[in-house]
């Protein structure tokens, strides 16, 4: 039978053909290949394809193969290097007179980019910090927000274990794999717990409650889950406008659409795949292209946002053009962003003056809409009280390389109510010496009768800080300390802040980190010299202590010369590891806190003060002697 055939197929490799007499009997009854060498193995094992996949063929199984994410680097895009999965499945002959003798005609596959499949789940119906993710059927992540398959981001090199990142290693706070083991079992069903979001370079967190929804994707290996975090995404606001008004405020120059999310298909007439989003959006709604196929429920909210954000632009407009309101040019952009993806930009200043001249740039990933986030400062805006700024200085290494701006931003709420959605986000972006400057003034008003400061920043005797809701140094008197995390700067005032519950500890963990390690660059055969090496090392050092006397230092430094020395270098070099690090927020309820702190032959006092409006802490110290 076909069956006994495959089960008695035998492969040899083996140079003599000196065959026994069992051997003799197994390749005269069924099939034999002798072969000589290893490289030969898949050239005659091709041979017997159609005898392997006969069963197949006769019983029709049509079986589908997915492959995990990888990273095709000849496929790279303008995001960079592309995620991919690869299907495949076999081709049979489905005539009758060939039906019985099972033949397979040939493999058909394609490759798929990861981002293509997210391209079908819409992101503005998952909330401010909701999204999408997958993993197969072994538990390793198809696609995740927090997947990092890279050594460096903007770089090309991958990590070694990029393809099997496990799904317990991002969502980490399940520390019994509930979530993981319900997908992996490929069940449907919904799981809840508290998470710990870190964003902007993994320096702040964001603590919030998740609900995860999942379920299996049929016809593959792969299982689904959305995130979405509680009091996001659970209510949802729709407008109605007209396609005139709508499209009139789309034509506004200000106006640009997050590239990244789905409003129309562009991809499958080879005509429309020059189209931005935003252009694919008009024609669309001007009727001439009636083969572009649209998500009308998010293009009618697009135009919503549209319409309503359009006063703002003249608002921007009167304030650039009263000098008195921006004399010194201190505020160089005003952005909104919006639920649908929709962002206006106003600039005070011209673009070739902007002090960063990145941000909300196609490159600034973490502050532009894109496929797996809202921007950082509609994030962090909406986590906070509704009407309340936040502040932030973009992180950079070395104090050389500091940025020198400063970045507000508030959340805007339909309803002035808890339930309310969050609809948009506001901001500006300012120079740090402006910045500071109206810092320093406002620290000087005091609310006294007579109008002095009970603790004056002017003091020599006293240290000022303004710091934000993380605990990173907005303002100093030591202009090299902003940006620094206030407790490397004053570690026993920031210890006191903990102790008094002006801010909180939050452990976070890595488990896709690079850490530096010392590797030795020599060759791996220069280990079996180091018995030798050594013996000739203790002799010549011997050697150079006798003649020391005799010759100047010149001759020892000769003496250990490469040739003495062990030729081996320590190179450092970037590895896989876990990382355990701390993060810190502050308090919201707590208003205003005082104490003292005991120091050798003095006494510091610490004062620090919430501002409702302004989510930002200034921390006094100064001392007694």
């Amino acid at each position: 039978s076909h069956m006994n055939t495959l089960l008695m197929k035998w492969v040899m490799v083996e140079r003599r053909y000196n065959l026994t007499r069992g051997q003799e009997g197994m390749a005269c009854a069924r099939f034999f290949t002798q072969i000589s060498t290893l490289a030969d193995v898949q050239e005659n094992v091709m041979e017997y394809l159609h005898v392997l996949s006969r069963p197949k063929v006769i019983d029709q199984e049509h079986d589908v193969v997915w492959t995990e994410a990888y990273i095709d680097s000849t496929l790279a895009d303008d995001q960079g290097l592309v995620l991919m999965t690869t299907v495949a499945m076999p081709v049979f002959s489905k005539q009758n007179e060939t039906r019985s003798k099972g033949i397979l005609l040939g493999v058909v596959g394609t490759d798929v980019p990861v981002k293509e499949l997210l391209k079908t789940i819409p992101k503005y119906k998952l909330g401010i910090h909701g999204y999408a993710f997958a993993i197969t059927n072994n538990g390793y992540i198809l696609t995740h927000p927090e997947l990092r398959p890279l050594y460096e981001e903007g770089k090309k090199r991958r990590k070694p274990n990029y393809s099997s990142v496990d799904l317990s290693e991002v969502e980490w706070e399940d520390r019994d794999d509930v979530l993981r083991n319900a997908m992996v079992n490929r069940k449907t069903g919904k799981f809840s717990m508290e998470v710990k979001k870190t964003v902007d370079k993994g320096k702040r967190v964001l603590v919030m409650t998740n609900d995860y929804y999942y379920t299996d994707i049929k016809g593959t290996p792969f299982s689904l889950g959305v995130a979405l975090s509680r009091g996001h995404g659970k209510y949802f606001f729709r407008g109605n406008v007209t396609i005139e008004e709508g499209l009139h405020d789309l034509e506004h120059p200000d106006v640009s659409l997050a590239d990244e999310w789905s409003y129309c298909n562009t991809d499958l007439h080879p005509e429309h795949r020059h189209l931005s989003q935003l252009e694919a959006i008009k024609l669309y709604l001007k009727g001439k292209e009636p083969l572009l196929q649209c998500d009308k429920e998010l293009i009618q909210e697009v135009l919503f946002d549209a319409v309503v954000s359009a006063p703002i632009e003249a608002y921007w407009t009167s304030l650039a053009l009263n000098k008195s309101e921006n004399a010194d040019k201190g505020v160089e952009v005003a952005f909104l962003g919006t639920r649908t993806g929709l962002s206006r930009i106003n600039l005070f200043v011209g673009a070739e003056q902007l002090t960063n001249q990145d941000f909300l740039k196609a490159g600034d990933k973490e502050n532009i809409f894109n496929a797996d986030h809202f921007p950082l400062w509609y994030r962090r805006a909406a986590e906070q009280i509704p009407g309340s700024f936040v502040y932030s200085i973009p992180f950079s290494t070395g104090i050389v390389n500091k940025s020198n701006v400063v970045t507000a931003s508030t959340s805007i709420q339909l309803l002035d109510e808890r339930k309310s959605p969050v609809v948009a986000a506001v901001g500006i972006q300012m120079k740090l010496e402006f910045f500071q400057r109206k810092f320093w003034t406002a620290s000087r008003q005091c609310a006294s009768l007579d109008g002095k400061c009970s603790i004056s920043c002017d003091d020599e005797t006293v240290n000022c800080y303004l710091i934000d809701n993380n605990g990173f140094i907005l303002v100093s008197e030591d202009y090299t300390q902003t940006g620094d995390f206030f407790g490397e700067v004053e570690g026993a005032v920031m210890n006191k802040l903990l102790t008094m519950g002006s801010f909180k500890r939050i452990t976070l963990y890595d488990y896709q980190a690079m850490c530096r390690a010392n590797k030795d660059s020599s060759d791996g055969a220069s280990g079996l010299l180091d018995p030798y090496n050594a013996f000739l090392a203790a002799v010549k050092w011997i050697m150079t202590e006798l003649v020391l006397f005799l010759v100047e230092f010149n001759l020892c430094s000769w003496w250990h010369s490469d040739m003495t020395a062990k030729a081996q270098k320590l190179k450092q070099t970037l590895e896989p590891c876990d990382t355990e690090y701390p993060a810190f927020v502050s308090e919201r309820t707590i208003k205003e806190t005082s104490g003292n702190i005991a120091c050798e032959d003095c006494s510091n006092l610490l004062i620090s003060t919430n501002y409702d409006m302004v989510l930002i802490k200034i921390a006094v110290s100064y001392r007694l002697i």
